[in-house]
């Protein structure tokens, strides 16, 4: 992948919208502490934007031992995407307000589904300089078509725990308090995967929200090879796994992450 094949800039959107462009747009808001992001859609969101629920469907919670927040089958993925809306051939460009987190997973989510062309807001919804519309869109249902069921084994590559164990390089994207086993505030255990390297998802991001330009990009992750990457949950290391496709890197996000990893007294934990 490019950049361009992963992000579109607030201009190009709005170019796109006044130009009316086909497009399905997708408010993707959450965040660790307050994960219904409904109320701060439904007042002001970009216009035409559904809001999409990260727990409720791009997660699937009655999957149990595989993390906090399983993969969902593609199944209901499609039958989620109809009912935002989403078309065959039509892209998808989706959007948060906190660190990029809610638009990652989703970008990863729906392209690992096998959709084609689904882009985040460079700089989410902060970036964006018109007008905001309040309230839900009820949008006319879509007719995707999503070829992939196990979005484990989808168009986009995974690990499982046994494989991360293995992984010549694993990046975790915590915070570095987290990846220390400082702190733990979600998870029964504190630490990392040993041998992983702490590469926090925020620190991909400039202060503005948006992420690094590309030679940044490439100076963060110089002199590694990712096989690799997790965070507590799948969620964040969509961000990570974003900004390495963005630079032309491919990995493979090991969706269970820490959440599953600890889950399992058997497994190795490392506080290094």
């Amino acid at each position: 992948m490019s950049r361009d094949e992963v992000l579109i800039t607030a201009t190009e959107l709005a170019q796109r919208l006044d130009a009316d462009e086909p497009l399905t747009i997708l408010d993707v808001r959450w965040q660790l502490t307050d994960p219904d992001g409904r109320a701060g859609y439904e007042r002001g969101h970009l216009p035409g934007a559904v809001y999409v629920s990260l727990e409720d469907e791009l997660s699937d919670h009655s999957v149990s031992g595989r993390g906090r927040h399983p993969l969902p089958s593609g199944r209901s993925v499609e039958a989620a995407a109809r009912r935002w809306g989403v078309r065959n051939g039509v892209p998808v460009v989706v959007y948060d307000d906190w660190n990029r987190a809610g638009s990652a997973r989703a970008w990863w989510v729906l392209t690992a589904a096998g959709l084609a062309d689904v882009r985040i807001l460079d700089g989410g919804l902060s970036a964006w300089p018109g007008p905001l519309q309040t309230g839900s869109v009820a949008p006319q249902p879509g007719d995707v078509t999503v070829p992939h069921d196990d979005l484990y084994a989808g168009a986009l590559p995974t690990l499982t725990a046994e494989q991360a164990a293995v992984a010549a390089t694993l990046l975790d994207a915590r915070a570095p308090e987290r990846f220390h086993g400082e702190v733990e505030p979600v998870d029964p255990v504190a630490g990392h995967i040993p041998g992983a390297r702490n590469v926090p998802s925020t620190r991909l991001l400039s202060d503005d929200g948006r992420f690094l330009p590309g030679s940044e990009l490439v100076r963060v992750f110089d002199g590694i090879e990712p096989l690799g990457v997790y965070c507590g949950s799948g969620v964040t290391a969509s961000v990570v796994l974003a900004a390495l496709a963005a630079a032309g890197v491919d990995a493979a996000l090991y969706p269970g992450s820490w959440s599953e990893w600890c889950s399992d007294p058997t497994r190795p934990v490392a506080k290094d």
